[in-house]
């Protein structure tokens, strides 16, 4: 599902740029554990998958509604530890960080940012990954820093009609209409539903068909 781009919170979080900075520098490395965790989107670790979702990941977690071992942030957390790269946790954690207007939200070990540079660095070709921190950078007005991320989603998966459609959004929001006018025939040349982007550039006096 496409995410709003509009500024929801303007918040103090620590980045820098385009790519995540360390939070009061307390951001150690992933130690990536291959016994109990792996890689969100390779099939091969699922079954570990489905114990870390059993007891840490629930339903309940997801919708912050509350924490199933502990704290939301902790359970979250314990996620990301084994699965760098979960979609979904990493969502979830930003959608709790906008909550809770903070960089490091309740029960979380770490800084949110910090989670999203360990997920790049663990798969740097996850697309997902990048276009779910676009979001969010989004949601802290950190408009370029957002862009960067969408652009870079956009180039790894450039057949991802979400993709090309989020970040046809963010260049209408910019005025870059050419850019968007490529993203929007993207989007819709790979059967995206929403006619809002195409709305925006009629009604900006930039749509035009191929």
């Amino acid at each position: 599902m496409a995410f709003r781009l509009s500024l929801i919170l303007a918040l103090g979080a620590a980045l820098c740029g385009a790519a995540p900075c360390r939070a009061g520098g307390d951001c150690p490395p992933l130690v990536a554990n291959t016994a109990t965790g792996g890689d969100y989107t390779n099939p091969a670790d699922r079954d570990k998958l489905k114990v870390v979702e059993q007891f840490h990941f629930t339903p309940t977690v997801e919708r912050l509604e509350r924490g199933q071992s502990g704290s939301i942030g902790g359970d979250l957390s314990y996620t990301l530890e084994h699965f760098a790269n979960h979609h979904r946790a990493l969502a979830a954690l930003a959608r709790l960080a906008v909550h809770d207007k903070s960089a490091r939200p309740r029960g979380a070990k770490l800084a949110v940012d910090c989670y999203f540079g360990r997920a790049i660095a663990y798969r740097p070709d996850d697309s997902r990954v990048r276009a779910i921190f676009g979001g969010y950078l989004l949601a802290l007005g950190q408009e370029d820093a957002a862009l960067a991320q969408l652009e870079e989603a956009a180039r790894l998966a450039p057949r991802d009609a979400t993709n090309q459609y989020n970040l046809g959004l963010l260049y209408v929001r910019r005025k870059e209409y050419a850019k968007a006018r490529e993203a929007a025939w993207q989007a819709y040349d790979l059967g995206f539903p929403l006619p809002g982007l195409r709305t925006k550039l009629t009604v900006a006096g930039q749509w035009q068909e191929r």
